[in-house]
């Protein structure tokens, strides 16, 4: 990878595959061009999405869709209330043999999968959803002291209703933390809203196919991160993720009057890692400071909060992120 022309050509290679992906992605989801570029850009990455939005916006049609076209072995877990730990990792059991000896088993739960769709993550206790944080960080469970590798690629997509549903528990932030990006997925636009009623109510229903495999998915990854990244975009990187920190030297005074708590060092890996996917999507061979930018509400707002004053006031955390995000850039300019 460190020869320019092998780079550009498998760059060019994978940009055209992406190109063949997305066209089958779309056969099945109409518009969320943004939502579906975060999603692949994830994938590509090798982390974790978390899609937030209201039932019935297509959230687990999308997941669903991704696993189809990325050629993955996936598996869908609906979250409830009532959902168990071992409903998800597996268990022993024990097994009598012929003879009358006695010996433990081990049941592989739905997580061993390549691609987790964790649907509705939110239903379920705190006790339940935190038996995915070993997996998502670390590839692997623990059951009984025995250590069970998951497949590559593992990643999880999970769904989640707004808090304020009825029936939700907020997620740890330890297993936030985990998610390399936050998708918001909206109501759409009336013309996109014309186009799904249309295609969606008639006697055809498109299909979508295969673009990708396991082994193609983990290629373009190792393609993801051989990518040069320019040393102002380290820098703004670190500027941004710094200056969002209330108890940083760096940080605004808008970060100090209304942020209770910032993101870690994976914000700043989630960072690194997401711009130089979004620009592989764009084609091009390494990532930008526009890049940085455009990526900083989804992987920034689910790593950070507001204090109680400030959501008393009314802030808005997005508003607070585009105002540090303008408060870095300006300054970089300046330097």
């Amino acid at each position: 990878m460190s020869d320019p022309d092998t780079r550009l050509a498998e760059i060019e290679a994978l940009g055209a595959k992406l190109a063949e992906a997305k066209a089958a992605i779309a056969t099945k989801i109409i518009g969320q061009t943004d939502v579906v570029d975060l999603a692949l850009g994830a994938m590509l990455s090798g982390g974790h999405a978390l899609l937030m939005g209201l039932p019935g916006l297509g959230k687990t049609l999308l997941v669903d869709t991704l696993a189809t076209v990325m050629g993955l072995k996936a598996n869908r877990i609906q979250f409830t209330p009532d959902l168990m730990p071992a409903d998800i990792l597996g268990s022993e059991v024990l097994d009598t043999g012929a003879d009358g000896s006695r010996s433990f088993r081990f049941i592989e739960g739905p997580v061993f999968c390549q691609l987790l769709m964790a649907d509705e993550i939110n239903r379920a206790s705190p006790r339940t959803q935190s038996a995915l944080l070993q997996a998502m960080q670390e590839r692997e469970v623990t059951i009984a002291g025995t250590h069970h590798a998951l497949p590559r690629p593992f990643q999880v997509l999970a769904t989640q209703n707004p808090i304020e549903q009825e029936g939700t528990y907020p997620l740890p932030e330890a297993q936030l933390d985990r998610f390399l990006v936050r998708i918001d997925v909206a109501y759409p636009d009336r013309a996109t809203e014309r186009g799904i009623l249309l295609a969606t109510t008639g006697t055809d229903t498109a299909r979508a196919h295969a673009v990708f495999t396991a082994e193609e998915l983990i290629a373009a990854q190792a393609v993801v991160r051989a990518m040069p990244v320019g040393e102002a975009v380290v820098e703004l990187i670190l500027d941004l993720v710094r200056a969002c920190r209330p108890e940083a030297e760096e940080a605004p005074e808008i970060v100090r009057r209304t942020v209770a708590w910032g993101p870690g060092p994976r914000a700043a890996q989630a960072l690194m890692l997401t711009a130089r996917a979004r620009a592989l999507l764009d084609g091009r061979l390494a990532p930008s400071p526009e890049d940085v930018a455009a990526l900083a509400r989804p992987v920034l707002s689910h790593r950070m909060a507001l204090s109680y004053g400030a959501r008393a006031e009314g802030a808005v955390l997005e508003q607070v992120i585009d105002a540090v995000v303008a408060h870095v850039t300006r300054i970089g300019k300046a330097a």
